[in-house]
């Protein structure tokens, strides 16, 4: 596979064919834009569409778990599809999709329509990252360089741009053209995506064996369907954790426990459960990932919902309050993302997660516009540097023939962290998403934050991201000369 790289350079200049290729900037960013663009933006929408279906809080956030329950399940899968099969045409098929939901999701009739339109743009969605994730490791090969610092952190910026601009641009959409505005900007996204993916994006190759043995086995499909059971029942019980479905939880287990037993087993396995369970580094980046997303998506929908109902602003004027975190978040990724070392990144974000949270606890229905953008700010130094730290963490943590599934676990993860948010804001607001309920959510966020910081200062194998970068790329290089 090596080789092959290092072979195709069509389209290149002489400059990228000494450095990564730029060219493929612009697909992998707008593809790894379109999950978060979806996740974010939906959060200033969620009050108008309740009063246009007539349904209370507790409803409209299965429009937030719906996409996160398909992209939960969808991110490894199309990383591992991606892995067997190079980046293209998942790539075109994921975004074609993506264009088609929102066609749904802005003719829905009924607040049924919308969920499952989020439903199809979860699945259309998660093509973009792993893809981008692939092709980098494919241009580091190619290139030599073993960590490309700076598409990593553009990559990074991207997302949490989009995460982060969501709201504010959610808003003005609401504005100008209703909440089904919302839904339709996927289409011109779509189209874009279709248009860099099929010019840009190369016909690289995968690891899937075609001497005569059938791909089929390679996509170890019982293995995909144990853990689409496995991790739907999980998602299903935390959504509506309060209704006492303790049977969901049992199915979870034993869903998990025969993907266990089938992984072990196959030749192929979808998730290589063996190299994971010796890979504890990695593992505790995904727990990581788990409690920062839940953090950061509590206060994403949560701070939000307040605004616009505790604290009485608009849609519009609650999206532009977000705006001082996009704007920080997006400053401190620059001026650390070219730090290869990620431990101090995480405490750092770590402790602003905590203040922030803390912060949320002294707002109130009459509280002035400048404390909510107190808060913001303090939130947008974690937003800036704890997803960056993630993902590099997992880009030298996983195993680079699996780089695509391991990008999509990362994702999983952070789903699953979304997935519980979302539960938490629909236990602690109820009916309205007044004061008190801010207040209980915050105590929940402080004590995530808390358990996320405990976690990080526990994992010393952090201290050695950063510090092997630079001689782990001078001995690929060296490799690569001797073994050409």
């Amino acid at each position: 596979m090596t080789r092959a790289l290092k072979r195709w350079r069509p389209g290149r200049d002489k400059d990228s064919a000494q450095g990564f290729d730029r060219r493929l900037l612009a697909p992998m960013m707008t593809g790894a834009a379109l999950n978060p663009v979806n996740s974010s933006i939906i959060s200033v929408s969620l009050v108008p569409i309740g009063a246009a279906f007539g349904a209370p809080p507790s409803q409209t956030a299965w429009l937030i778990s719906a996409l996160y329950l398909a992209t939960a399940i969808g991110q490894p899968v199309m990383g591992r599809l991606i892995d067997l099969f190079g980046p293209r045409r998942l790539f075109l098929a994921g975004t074609a999709l993506t264009g088609i939901a929102g066609v749904v999701g802005m003719l829905a009739p009924g607040l049924g329509m919308l969920v499952a339109a989020r439903v199809l743009l979860g699945f259309g969605t998660c093509s973009g990252y792993p893809a981008a994730m692939y092709l980098i490791r494919s241009e580091a090969r190619r290139t030599g360089e073993k960590s490309p610092a700076g598409v990593l952190t553009a990559l990074a910026i991207t997302t949490q741009t989009i995460a982060v601009v969501g709201p504010s641009v959610g808003g003005l959409l609401v504005g100008v053209g209703g909440w089904r505005a919302t839904l339709a900007v996927n289409i011109p996204l779509a189209l874009l995506g279709l248009y860099l993916g099929a010019r840009r994006i190369p016909a690289l190759p995968g690891t899937a064996r075609t001497d005569g043995r059938s791909w089929v086995r390679s996509l170890d499909l019982p293995g995909m369907g144990l853990f689409a059971v496995a991790l739907s029942c999980l998602l299903l019980f935390l959504m509506d954790i309060g209704s006492g479905a303790w049977w969901l939880l049992v199915l979870t287990l034993a869903a998990g426990a025969g993907f266990t037993w089938r992984e072990l087993r196959a030749g192929e396995p979808f998730i290589d459960v063996r190299v994971l369970g010796g890979n504890l580094p990695l593992v505790a980046t995904y727990g990581r990932a788990l409690l920062c997303y839940v953090v950061t998506y509590a206060f994403l929908y949560g701070f939000t919902q307040w605004t616009e109902q505790g604290r009485g602003l608009s849609a519009s004027q609650a999206g532009l309050v977000q705006l001082p975190l996009f704007a920080t978040g997006i400053a401190v990724s620059a001026l650390t993302g070219r730090r290869q070392a990620v431990r101090g990144k995480l405490l750092v974000g770590a402790a602003g997660q905590i203040v922030a949270c803390a912060l949320l606890l002294l707002l109130h229905d009459d509280s002035p516009v400048w404390m909510l953008l107190a808060v913001v700010v303090v939130l947008g130094v974690p937003q800036g540097l704890n997803g960056l730290a993630l993902q590099n963490a997992v880009y030298h943590q996983s195993d680079a023939e699996r780089i695509g599934s391991s990008a999509g676990l990362l994702r999983t993860f952070g789903y699953l962290g979304a997935i519980t948010a979302s539960a938490a804001n629909g236990a602690f607001f109820g009916q309205r998403a007044d004061t008190g309920g801010l207040h209980h959510l915050a105590w929940f966020m402080l004590a995530t934050s808390v358990l996320f910081l405990v976690v990080t200062v526990a994992d010393r194998s952090l201290r050695r991201i950063g510090e092997s970068a630079k001689s782990d790329s001078q001995n690929d290089s060296q490799n690569d000369e001797e073994n050409p």
